[in-house]
Protein backbone atom coordinates (compact mmCIF):
# COMPACT_ATOMS: atom_id res chain seq x y z
CA UNK A 1 0.00 0.00 0.00
CA UNK A 2 1.17 3.52 -0.82
CA UNK A 3 1.38 6.00 2.06
CA UNK A 4 0.85 9.71 1.43
CA UNK A 5 0.81 12.77 3.66
CA UNK A 6 -2.34 14.89 3.71
CA UNK A 7 -0.78 18.28 4.33
CA UNK A 8 0.06 21.71 2.98
CA UNK A 9 2.87 22.31 5.49
CA UNK A 10 6.23 21.65 3.84
CA UNK A 11 8.11 21.71 7.13
CA UNK A 12 5.90 19.04 8.67
CA UNK A 13 6.16 16.88 5.54
CA UNK A 14 9.95 17.25 5.52
CA UNK A 15 10.13 15.74 8.99
CA UNK A 16 7.72 12.97 8.07
CA UNK A 17 9.51 11.79 4.93
CA UNK A 18 12.76 11.67 6.88
CA UNK A 19 11.29 8.83 8.95
CA UNK A 20 8.40 7.22 7.08
CA UNK A 21 8.19 5.60 3.60
CA UNK A 22 5.98 8.35 2.19
CA UNK A 23 5.49 8.44 -1.58
CA UNK A 24 3.70 11.74 -1.98
CA UNK A 25 1.48 14.49 -0.64
CA UNK A 26 -2.21 15.25 -1.02
CA UNK A 27 -3.78 18.63 -0.37
CA UNK A 28 -7.29 20.01 -0.43
CA UNK A 29 -8.73 23.52 -0.14
CA UNK A 30 -9.43 23.20 3.58
CA UNK A 31 -5.92 21.99 4.40
CA UNK A 32 -4.39 24.80 2.36
CA UNK A 33 -6.47 27.52 4.00
CA UNK A 34 -5.38 26.32 7.46
CA UNK A 35 -1.82 27.32 6.59
CA UNK A 36 -2.97 30.90 5.94
CA UNK A 37 -0.17 31.42 3.44
CA UNK A 38 0.18 32.54 -0.16
CA UNK A 39 -0.92 29.67 -2.38
CA UNK A 40 1.96 29.75 -4.83
CA UNK A 41 4.52 29.75 -2.02
CA UNK A 42 2.79 26.88 -0.22
CA UNK A 43 2.58 24.65 -3.28
CA UNK A 44 5.98 25.42 -4.81
CA UNK A 45 7.51 25.03 -1.36
CA UNK A 46 5.92 21.61 -1.05
CA UNK A 47 7.19 20.56 -4.47
CA UNK A 48 10.70 21.70 -3.55
CA UNK A 49 10.50 19.74 -0.28
CA UNK A 50 9.34 16.44 -1.77
CA UNK A 51 11.19 16.68 -5.08
CA UNK A 52 9.93 15.95 -8.59
CA UNK A 53 9.45 12.19 -8.23
CA UNK A 54 6.98 12.17 -5.35
CA UNK A 55 3.28 12.55 -6.09
CA UNK A 56 1.67 15.92 -5.42
CA UNK A 57 -2.15 15.97 -5.55
CA UNK A 58 -3.75 19.44 -5.78
CA UNK A 59 -7.48 20.14 -6.07
CA UNK A 60 -9.14 22.44 -8.57
CA UNK A 61 -11.62 25.00 -7.26
CA UNK A 62 -13.43 25.31 -10.57
CA UNK A 63 -16.86 23.73 -11.11
CA UNK A 64 -17.17 23.72 -14.92
CA UNK A 65 -15.23 21.14 -16.93
CA UNK A 66 -13.29 23.42 -19.28
CA UNK A 67 -12.37 25.73 -16.40
CA UNK A 68 -11.16 22.69 -14.41
CA UNK A 69 -8.93 21.73 -17.33
CA UNK A 70 -7.47 25.23 -17.65
CA UNK A 71 -6.73 25.36 -13.93
CA UNK A 72 -5.18 21.88 -14.02
CA UNK A 73 -2.85 22.85 -16.85
CA UNK A 74 -1.80 26.02 -15.02
CA UNK A 75 -1.09 24.11 -11.80
CA UNK A 76 0.81 21.37 -13.60
CA UNK A 77 2.95 23.92 -15.45
CA UNK A 78 3.71 25.73 -12.19
CA UNK A 79 4.46 22.67 -10.05
CA UNK A 80 5.80 20.11 -12.52
CA UNK A 81 7.03 16.70 -11.49
CA UNK A 82 4.73 13.83 -10.57
CA UNK A 83 1.56 15.93 -10.48
CA UNK A 84 -2.09 14.90 -10.04
CA UNK A 85 -5.05 17.24 -10.34
CA UNK A 86 -7.88 16.43 -7.96
CA UNK A 87 -11.25 16.58 -9.72
CA UNK A 88 -14.57 16.27 -7.83
CA UNK A 89 -16.90 13.38 -8.59
CA UNK A 90 -19.57 15.39 -10.42
CA UNK A 91 -20.98 15.29 -13.94
CA UNK A 92 -18.73 18.21 -14.93
CA UNK A 93 -15.90 16.40 -13.21
CA UNK A 94 -16.39 13.33 -15.38
CA UNK A 95 -16.13 15.48 -18.49
CA UNK A 96 -13.02 17.17 -17.12
CA UNK A 97 -11.38 13.83 -16.38
CA UNK A 98 -11.81 12.70 -19.98
CA UNK A 99 -10.46 15.99 -21.33
CA UNK A 100 -7.48 15.92 -18.96
CA UNK A 101 -6.55 12.36 -19.88
CA UNK A 102 -6.50 13.42 -23.54
CA UNK A 103 -3.73 15.80 -22.50
CA UNK A 104 -1.89 13.14 -20.46
CA UNK A 105 -2.55 14.86 -17.14
CA UNK A 106 -2.84 12.54 -14.14
CA UNK A 107 -6.14 12.75 -12.27
CA UNK A 108 -7.38 11.88 -8.80
CA UNK A 109 -11.17 11.84 -8.57
CA UNK A 110 -11.98 13.20 -5.13
CA UNK A 111 -14.93 13.45 -2.74
CA UNK A 112 -16.04 9.89 -3.54
CA UNK A 113 -18.99 8.76 -1.43
CA UNK A 114 -20.41 5.84 -3.42
CA UNK A 115 -19.32 2.83 -5.43
CA UNK A 116 -20.95 4.15 -8.59
CA UNK A 117 -19.17 7.49 -8.30
CA UNK A 118 -15.89 5.60 -8.15
CA UNK A 119 -16.76 3.36 -11.09
CA UNK A 120 -17.87 6.26 -13.29
CA UNK A 121 -14.69 8.20 -12.52
CA UNK A 122 -12.59 5.13 -13.27
CA UNK A 123 -14.38 4.63 -16.59
CA UNK A 124 -13.72 8.28 -17.40
CA UNK A 125 -10.02 7.59 -16.93
CA UNK A 126 -9.14 8.68 -13.39
CA UNK A 127 -5.80 7.37 -12.14
CA UNK A 128 -6.97 7.39 -8.51
CA UNK A 129 -10.35 7.61 -6.79
CA UNK A 130 -10.45 8.97 -3.25
CA UNK A 131 -13.27 7.64 -1.04
CA UNK A 132 -13.76 9.57 2.21
CA UNK A 133 -13.84 6.81 4.81
CA UNK A 134 -14.69 8.58 8.04
CA UNK A 135 -17.07 11.03 6.42
CA UNK A 136 -19.00 8.04 5.06
CA UNK A 137 -19.08 6.51 8.53
CA UNK A 138 -20.44 9.79 9.90
CA UNK A 139 -23.56 9.37 7.75
CA UNK A 140 -24.09 5.78 8.93
CA UNK A 141 -22.66 4.13 5.82
CA UNK A 142 -20.43 1.04 5.95
CA UNK A 143 -17.41 2.92 4.66
CA UNK A 144 -15.08 -0.07 4.77
CA UNK A 145 -17.61 -2.01 2.74
CA UNK A 146 -17.76 0.74 0.13
CA UNK A 147 -13.97 0.60 -0.29
CA UNK A 148 -14.21 -3.18 -0.64
CA UNK A 149 -16.94 -2.87 -3.28
CA UNK A 150 -14.86 -0.39 -5.27
CA UNK A 151 -11.85 -2.69 -5.15
CA UNK A 152 -13.97 -5.66 -6.20
CA UNK A 153 -15.45 -3.82 -9.19
CA UNK A 154 -12.06 -2.54 -10.32
CA UNK A 155 -10.78 -6.12 -10.28
CA UNK A 156 -13.95 -7.46 -11.96
CA UNK A 157 -13.67 -5.05 -14.86
CA UNK A 158 -9.84 -5.00 -15.00
CA UNK A 159 -9.68 -1.25 -14.41
CA UNK A 160 -6.24 0.26 -13.80
CA UNK A 161 -7.62 2.99 -11.50
CA UNK A 162 -6.28 2.81 -7.96
CA UNK A 163 -8.04 3.56 -4.68
CA UNK A 164 -6.61 6.35 -2.53
CA UNK A 165 -8.58 6.21 0.72
CA UNK A 166 -8.82 9.41 2.75
CA UNK A 167 -10.48 10.76 5.90
CA UNK A 168 -9.73 8.49 8.86
CA UNK A 169 -10.61 8.61 12.54
CA UNK A 170 -8.47 5.74 13.84
CA UNK A 171 -5.81 3.17 12.96
CA UNK A 172 -8.34 0.36 12.67
CA UNK A 173 -10.03 2.13 9.75
CA UNK A 174 -6.65 2.35 8.01
CA UNK A 175 -6.02 -1.34 8.59
CA UNK A 176 -9.49 -2.31 7.37
CA UNK A 177 -9.25 -0.41 4.06
CA UNK A 178 -5.84 -1.99 3.49
CA UNK A 179 -7.39 -5.43 3.96
CA UNK A 180 -10.15 -4.44 1.54
CA UNK A 181 -7.62 -3.67 -1.16
CA UNK A 182 -7.09 0.09 -0.99
CA UNK A 183 -3.98 0.79 -3.01
CA UNK A 184 -3.08 3.95 -1.11
CA UNK A 185 -4.03 6.03 1.90
CA UNK A 186 -3.45 9.63 2.81
CA UNK A 187 -3.17 10.76 6.42
CA UNK A 188 -2.39 13.96 8.32
CA UNK A 189 1.23 14.08 9.45
CA UNK A 190 0.52 13.50 13.20
CA UNK A 191 -1.51 10.37 12.37
CA UNK A 192 1.63 8.48 11.34
CA UNK A 193 2.85 8.33 14.94
CA UNK A 194 -0.35 6.41 15.74
CA UNK A 195 0.36 3.91 12.96
CA UNK A 196 3.84 2.99 14.17
CA UNK A 197 3.21 3.12 17.93
CA UNK A 198 2.41 0.05 20.00
CA UNK A 199 2.88 -0.15 23.80
CA UNK A 200 4.19 -3.73 23.59
CA UNK A 201 7.02 -2.54 21.34
CA UNK A 202 8.07 -0.03 24.00
CA UNK A 203 7.89 -2.72 26.70
CA UNK A 204 10.00 -5.09 24.61
CA UNK A 205 12.66 -2.42 24.08
CA UNK A 206 12.68 -1.57 27.78
CA UNK A 207 13.23 -5.26 28.57
CA UNK A 208 16.08 -5.57 26.06
CA UNK A 209 17.74 -2.47 27.50
CA UNK A 210 17.43 -3.67 31.10
CA UNK A 211 18.85 -7.11 30.31
CA UNK A 212 21.71 -5.65 28.25
CA UNK A 213 22.74 -3.13 30.89
CA UNK A 214 22.68 -5.85 33.54
CA UNK A 215 25.59 -7.53 31.76
CA UNK A 216 27.31 -4.93 29.55
CA UNK A 217 26.36 -1.64 31.17
CA UNK A 218 26.26 1.38 28.85
CA UNK A 219 28.42 -0.21 26.13
CA UNK A 220 26.72 -0.77 22.80
CA UNK A 221 27.36 -3.62 20.32
CA UNK A 222 29.11 -1.25 17.94
CA UNK A 223 31.58 -0.33 20.69
CA UNK A 224 32.41 -3.97 21.45
CA UNK A 225 33.13 -5.50 18.06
Amino acid sequence: MIYLADSACAEAVRGLIDLFPIEGVTTNPTIITREKGELSALLTGMRKTIGPDMMLHVQTMQTEACAMVREAIALKDALGGNFYIKIPATAQGLKAIRLLKQQNIQVTATAIFSTQQALLCARAGADFVAPYVNKLSDICVNAIGVVGEIAQLFREFSLPTRILSASFRNVDQVNQVALMGSHAITLPVPFYDKLIYHPMTDLALEGFDKDWQGVYGEKKPGDMI
